[in-house]
């Protein structure tokens, strides 16, 4: 029956038993470890075991464990955990109230708040049903009716562009922040310091939101929603065009649902905490993800024969055109991940950097110098030297997940198209034939591997 976003260790001091526990998805990071004294040791940040335990690992979501029994359990068993294939008809109203409560929900506070909006459809949705019911709740009372929005990007990105024309289409107060690729680069040792991982899509994405949360700080705001989540349960990255068929559509959402407290749950908690800024995800509602998992994967599936493009059943169900939501293009705007929206240079100016800072050699020694998780990339090796740097055990090496993937898929996913084999990248643009703006095939074979994705 827990709800929510939480992780706590509850203490029974009459006999000094104790439980702890995550909630549902991982939205808020916990860690566990083990001191050589026999000790337990439970954290919300790795760094704080890494120099009193021997070893610890990520807590898992949906867990709890009992010093009574010193097991750990899952308390969260939701059907599609099981990834049987679910067969309930599409039904657009069910889901799009199912978004609007789960929305409704996250507005209880009595501090500032804002939504972080790219200009895609994630965030947008979040963005419109907010500003839709703002008015007449009692946050609007004490800080205005007014919904605040927020966006960060390079120059002439393509997030601030959409972000900026769905700002005015809701009529938001829009604050649109601006970043360099050099600045970027200065922030990226406390970046991986307060993300505490080295994988590299994660860390492409946590620099923009770090830089923008610390602004966002400054003009007093202390929460903030986020779009996370959706493109994992509605199949909406660019590899998913490939599914062979709706059972392994499924099962790759499942997978990639199971695996967001490594990647964008980490990215969207630690980098605006680093800040005091809280972050709250409504597309990963328990009440919302049961309704939309259980949906029929046909109905999920891309099939440009029908129009239905990635995240279809999402985009129908608020095309409401008697009171539309947000514009039809931005309704139906081709999936672009976060770090590649920012700005394409963004991703190229770190590849560049990084290629100024790890030599030939050193990439050739690779396996010997980081046997677990190898990074085949310079760019993947140089963040692996900062995250060694303040995280030298073992352990933390071995709470970051590793394999192969493309344009963020699971390693399992790879196998739905041979020649990605040979363009390992976690960027959308590595989807060859499938992004508008994809790397042409030569740029792609130079591209090589990277550890893990969000």
């Amino acid at each position: 029956m827990l709800d929510g976003m939480f992780s706590f260790v509850l203490v029974d001091t009459r006999d000094k038993s104790y439980i702890a526990a995550r909630d549902a998805i991982g939205i808020t990071p916990l860690y566990m470890g083990w001191g050589l004294d026999g000790s337990v040791w439970f954290a919300s940040e790795m760094k704080a075991l890494s120099d009193d335990c021997e070893r610890f690992i990520s807590f898992p979501p949906g867990h709890l464990y009992s010093s009574k029994t010193g097991e750990l359990r899952r308390w969260y068993n939701p059907q599609w955990y099981l990834e049987q294939t679910p067969s309930t008809p599409y039904d657009p109203l069910v889901l799009r109230a199912a978004f609007e409560k789960a929305v409704i929900k996250r507005l209880m506070t009595d501090v500032p708040f804002g939504v972080l909006l790219s200009g895609g459809l994630d965030s947008s949705l979040v963005a419109s049903v907010t500003s839709r019911y703002m008015a007449e709740s009692e946050s609007a009372s004490q800080w205005g009716l007014q919904l605040h929005t927020f966006c960060i990007g390079l120059k002439s990105s393509p997030d601030l562009k959409a972000a900026r024309e769905v700002a005015d289409y809701l009529g938001t107060a829009h604050h649109e922040f601006h970043f360099t690729v050099q600045e970027g680069i200065d922030a990226l040792e406390d970046v991986i310091y307060h993300i505490e991982t080295y994988d590299v899509t994660t860390i492409r994405a946590s620099t923009p939101m770090f830089l923008m949360s610390r602004k966002i700080k400054s003009l007093g705001v202390k929460m903030v929603l986020s779009g996370e989540g959706a493109d994992e349960i509605f199949g909406g990255y660019l590899y998913f065009h490939k599914a062979p068929n709706k059972d392994e559509f499924h099962q790759e959402s499942c997978r990639k649902i199971k695996a967001l407290h490594m990647y964008d749950c980490l990215r969207a908690n630690k980098s605006t905490s680093a800040w005091g800024v809280e972050p709250r995800v409504p597309f990963l509602d328990k009440e919302f993800i049961n309704v939309a998992m259980s949906i029929d994967p046909e109905f999920k599936m891309i099939r440009p024969d029908l129009g239905r493009i990635e995240k279809w059943v999402l985009r129908n169900a608020f095309d409401d055109d008697k009171k539309p939501y947000l514009p039809k293009h931005i309704l139906y705007r081709q999936k672009e991940q976060f770090s590649d929206g920012v700005g394409y240079s963004w991703i190229d100016g770190l590849k560049a950097h990084a290629n100024e800072q790890v030599t030939d050699v050193m990439l050739g020694h690779a396996s010997f110098v980081y046997p677990e998780n190898t990074p085949l990339t310079k760019e993947a090796y140089y963040y692996r030297t900062i995250f060694e740097k303040f995280f030298p055990k073992n352990a933390a090496r071995l709470t970051v997940p590793g394999g192969p993937s493309i344009a963020c898929s699971t390693a399992k996913a790879v196998e739905w198209d041979e020649t990605w084999s040979k363009n390992l990248d976690p960027s959308g643009r590595a989807a060859i034939g499938v992004h508008s703006d994809a790397y042409d095939k030569a740029a792609a074979a130079a591209v090589g591997n990277s550890n893990g994705c969000t």
